[in-house]
Formats: C-alpha cells, sequence, structure tokens
C-alpha cells in the first residue's frame, strides 16, 4: 500500500480542565467540598480566604503606628496636649488622695472581714506572670471537666473495671481478660473456648490444651456474672437464657420466666415468627401462658453490648435554607424565601499583594509557571460559585413545584423527575443528578436531601398521577393508626389506597412497606 497525506475534517468535545473541575465540584458534598477547598489553599500561593477584617496593606506601613482617627485623646497632630496633660495629671492626683484617706479611715489591725482569708494571697499573685486561678500547671496535660464528661467508656473498658474487684488468681484474671478482649461490640463471644484455646497455644501440647479450655470454662462462668447481663454469651439463645436466669434470682418461684426458659430452648425461628401455635405444641402449653412468656422475651435486650457502642452522631449541615414568609402570593398561598446556607460558602479570593507582585515583573524567570497557578486560582473560584449558583437555581425550582409539601407535608407531594427540572432550567438531567446528590434542604418540615423530592408516579383513577413519596407516607399513616392486635397485611393496604383513588399493586406496597423499615403484618401482631 502507497502512503500518502490527505485531509479531514472531523467535530470532537473535548472537556477542558476549567469543565472538569467544574463538574467535579459540583457533585462534592458540603464536607468533600471543604476538604477540596482546604487542599486548593495549600497547594495554590494566590488563593487566600476572605475574612471579615480590616486589610493591613490597605493602609500601609508608615501608618502603623499613627493613631487612629477620631482618638479622644490625640489632637490633630496625634500628640497630647499640655492643657490635657495636666488635667489628667490633676484627675490621677485627686484619686490618690481619696484612696489615701479611706486607708487612714481602717484600724491599723483590719485583716479583713473574714469571707477572704488573706493570708492565702502574696503580691506574687497579682503581677502579669501570676498563673490563672485553677490552673494546673503542674500537669498541663490534664484533661478538663468537659473532657471527662465527653470521654465514652466502652464495653471492654467497663467489664475490665469489673474485673478489678474480682479476687482471683492471677491465671484466672488473664483468661478473664483475654474473653473480654476476644468479645464483639454486641457483647457476644464469637469463637468457642476451644478455638480460642488452639489459637492460643496450638494442637500440639493436648495436656496444656485442656488446661486452657478448662481455664476459658471457669472465666466464662465469670465473665457472664457481670454487668450487662447476658454478656459473654456464644448465640442469641444463651443470651436471653442468662437474662431470664438473672430475672429469676430476683424474682423467686415465678411460674412464668420458667415458661419463657422453656420457650427458649425451642428453635429461634419459632420465636422470631411468633408462632404461638407451634410453641404450644412442643412445650405443651396453653396459649396464655404462651402469649405471656413471648411478652416477658420481647421485653429482654438481645444485644447487651449496645448501650455502649459508640455511635458516631453525623449532623447534616443544609446547603439551602428555605423559609415561610409573611406575604402570601397573587393566589393567597404561603411564599417561600429559598436561599443559600452562608455557613458552607467558602469565602475564596485572589491573594492581591502576590497578583500584584507578579504583574510587576512579567518576564521575570518563572513568570508563566505562575501565571497558570494564577489562571488556576480565578478558575477554581469561578467554579465555586457557579456551584453554589446552580445549587440555588435547581432549589428553586424544586420549592416552585412541590410548593404544596412546604405548605402540607409529605402527603401533599407531587410527582417529579429529573427531567422536569432539566427542562424548566435548560440543563442536562446528568447535572441534576449530580446538584441533587449529597445537597440538604432545611426545610420547615425538616431536613432533607434534594433528592427526596423526586419520585415516579402512579396511576389514580382520575387519570393524574400521584407521588411515590406521597404515597408512602399514606402507608405510614395506615400502619399507625391500625389496630395492633390485627395489623393490616399488604393486601388490605393495596385495597385501601384503591378506595383513595391510588392503583397500588400489593408488591409495589410490600416494596414501599421494607423502605420504610416496617416489619409485615405477622411480626407486627401485638401479643
Amino acid at each position: 500500500m502507497k502512503p500518502g497525506l490527505s485531509l479531514r475534517v472531523s467535530q470532537h468535545l473535548a472537556l477542558t480542565p476549567q469543565l472538569q473541575q467544574s463538574i467535579r465540584l459540583l457533585q462534592l458534598s458540603t464536607l468533600e467540598l471543604s476538604q477540596e477547598v482546604e487542599q486548593m489553599l495549600d497547594e495554590n500561593p494566590f488563593l487566600e480566604m476572605a475574612t471579615e477584617e480590616a486589610v493591613r496593606e490597605d493602609f500601609g506601613l508608615e501608618r502603623a503606628d499613627t493613631p487612629a482617627e477620631g482618638d479622644p485623646y490625640g489632637a490633630e497632630d496625634g500628640q497630647f496636649s499640655s492643657a490635657d496633660n495636666a488635667s489628667l495629671a490633676s484627675a490621677e492626683g485627686q484619686k490618690d488622695q481619696d484612696f489615701s484617706s479611706v486607708e487612714s479611715d481602717l484600724p491599723h489591725d483590719w485583716e479583713g472581714d473574714g469571707s477572704v482569708d488573706m493570708s492565702t494571697y502574696d503580691d506574687a499573685e497579682w503581677g502579669g506572670e501570676a498563673p490563672a486561678r485553677g490552673s494546673r500547671s503542674d500537669d498541663e496535660d490534664a484533661p478538663s471537666a468537659l473532657e471527662l464528661a465527653g470521654v465514652h467508656e466502652s464495653l471492654t473498658d467497663f467489664l475490665h473495671r469489673q474485673a478489678l474487684s474480682l479476687r482471683l488468681s492471677e491465671v484466672d484474671r488473664c483468661a478473664l481478660r483475654f474473653l473480654i478482649e476476644n468479645l464483639n461490640d454486641d457483647g457476644y463471644l464469637d469463637d468457642s473456648l476451644e478455638a480460642l484455646a488452639v489459637g492460643l497455644a496450638g494442637t500440639e501440647d493436648l495436656e496444656q490444651l485442656e488446661e486452657l479450655v478448662h481455664r476459658f470454662t471457669v472465666a466464662l462462668r465469670l465473665l457472664q456474672s457481670l454487668e450487662p447481663v447476658g454478656v459473654g454469651a456464644r448465640d442469641l439463645s444463651e443470651c436471653l437464657r442468662l437474662q431470664l436466669l438473672y430475672l429469676q434470682q430476683q424474682e423467686q418461684g415465678s411460674e412464668l420466666l420458667e415458661v419463657a426458659l422453656q420457650l427458649c430452648q425451642q428453635p429461634l425461628e419459632m420465636l422470631a415468627r411468633r408462632d404461638v401455635r407451634k410453641l404450644m405444641q412442643a412445650c405443651g402449653l396453653p396459649e396464655a401462658k404462651v402469649r405471656a412468656a413471648l411478652g416477658v422475651i420481647a421485653r429482654l435486650e438481645p444485644k447487651p453490648g449496645r448501650r455502649f457502642a459508640d455511635v458516631e452522631r453525623h449532623v447534616v449541615v443544609p446547603d439551602v435554607i428555605v423559609k415561610k414568609t409573611a406575604r402570601k402570593g397573587a393566589d393567597g398561598q404561603a411564599q417561600f424565601s429559598v436561599q443559600l446556607n452562608a455557613d458552607v460558602m467558602p469565602r475564596l479570593r485572589v491573594h492581591e499583594i502576590y497578583a500584584g507582585a507578579l504583574r510587576g515583573h512579567k518576564g521575570a524567570e518563572g513568570h508563566a509557571g505562575l501565571q497558570q497557578r494564577l489562571q488556576e486560582a480565578r478558575w477554581f473560584i469561578k467554579n465555586v460559585q457557579q456551584r453554589f449558583d446552580t445549587i440555588l437555581r435547581v432549589s428553586k425550582a424544586i420549592v416552585d413545584r412541590q410548593k404544596n409539601f412546604f405548605i402540607h407535608g409529605e402527603l401533599a407531594m407531587r410527582p417529579l423527575v429529573l427531567r422536569d427540572i432539566a427542562d424548566e432550567l435548560g440543563l442536562h438531567e446528568s447535572t441534576i443528578s449530580r446538584v441533587t446528590t449529597a445537597k440538604y434542604m432545611s426545610t420547615p418540615h425538616g431536613t432533607y436531601e434534594l433528592k427526596f423530592f423526586f419520585g415516579s408516579g402512579l396511576g389514580t383513577e382520575t387519570g393524574s398521577n400521584a407521588s411515590s413519596t406521597a404515597v408512602r407516607a399514606l402507608i405510614k399513616q395506615f400502619v399507625a393508626a391500625e389496630n395492633a392486635k390485627k395489623p393490616l397485611s399488604d393486601s388490605q393496604i393495596a385495597e385501601m389506597l384503591k378506595e383513595q383513588g391510588i392503583e397500588c399493586a400489593r408488591r409495589t406496597v410490600a416494596k414501599y412497606r421494607e423502605a420504610l423499615k416496617i416489619a409485615p403484618a405477622n411480626l407486627r401482631k401485638a401479643l
């Protein structure tokens, strides 16, 4: 094949670095954006945070030591006049005279009224180098009272503290400590005693292995006698039995606890399903006793270590704040103001001193690289501003479309998809998806993610659509008002929705119920 040259015209879309950064910033959450801003501030010297304080360079170094304007103590030339000096000196002399007259009126042997021990004070305590009262100069790292109050005590620390009060030999104390360290967060011992012994000593010396299993067995009994009750159990059934045995010690001769212990010996699947009929057949007990015992078991704690779990609380900071205004619209309905949360908006600006120095040294070595960094700083500021502008535009469009929600709540939610907002604002659906992900709106009914306001529609008898969010709220309302002894099934809920004019299949009801984390009817039934 003979080589040759040819010309061809084609079009292709290339994402510039500025556009790539704009897309990436748009999909970041508030926390991720703050981390990105901190990284840019560290990397780019032309970028700085704008503060509310007066800029020092605006005044110049030559005026740094001059008195402020309107100084009541200075004349126009910034110095005290002789008349002012005389008046100040006379005033100070009058104060000294008054103070000396007060001292002369006191008896020479007067040492106070007894309310304060003056002997504990000396002149050094009133000087500039005096330590603060209540400070501990000998221990600077000592925690404060607020820090001690906020310290979280884990389950293992709580158990170790109880173990210190037991009189044990060194071997038993070590075995108990080993078992405590092998508990999971719920307070269960996941591994068997044999597995723990093998992991510690191996399988070569069988005599030593048996000795370890014996020590662990003794330590397990000690562990299960500690609080919280049920700790150290190998499974849920043993955990429930330990708690029932503890209640038996508190209430001697309780027949109901005996029945509950018999039920805990049955398969846990029967207890979870509350299959009263099979439990009656397995235990040979009347229905009333079985139901009463199930009520006792339901009040037990399946996870003894739950209250020691260090759950990190995530505080959601809204990006947009919606407030109800006093004025009403032309239709007589309430109006809402939509504004960005100023606390999450970084106040960025270009460092004017560095930028001015760069402008004054054009053509110097490295000027091109620094000019590129300056341009990157300007791009970043523009992209951050564009991100918040887009979030505000989308939020205003959502509020306009879902105004009934802000007035009446979830039941008034309308069907809304991303395409509706995209067509209204002239943006792409992917842009709306990025804006509504991990962005939150504070409303009079609570704080919600922007995606919450979007939902598919279900057909109604009138030919219109009902929002899936409103249907879920209606299902939640039905379940909250149901008879606890006769809970509503998914089919009954579907029929109730049909009576409201909403066509919703039983499988759709089951899907919405599971999304709301509502148990099925057989598990919601009260005993």
